[in-house]
């Protein structure tokens, strides 16, 4: 079994929120254009100025996503 990874894309200032949830809307059509086996998305408020959007994707479509989409940083994904 392939490992998980989650691709995260940070979003700073007043517009922070607003701006990562319109960015899964973006992730979403990405998976469905790309038919990635993993359909894994949200956003996190972490507070007034700062939130993240993110995508889970498999470790071989990995690279693919991540020269696609450009994401700020990645981490191991574990299940909760």
């Amino acid at each position: 079994m392939s490992r998980k990874i989650k691709l995260i894309w940070d979003f700073r200032g007043t517009t922070a929120a607003n701006t990562a949830t319109h960015h899964e809307i973006h992730l979403k059509e990405f998976i469905v254009a790309r038919k990635l086996p993993i359909n894994i998305t949200g956003f996190k408020i972490i507070d007034d100025m700062y939130a993240i959007a993110f995508m889970i994707v498999t470790e071989e479509n990995m690279i693919m996503v991540r020269d696609a989409l450009k994401p700020h940083r990645a981490e191991i994904y574990t299940e909760q």
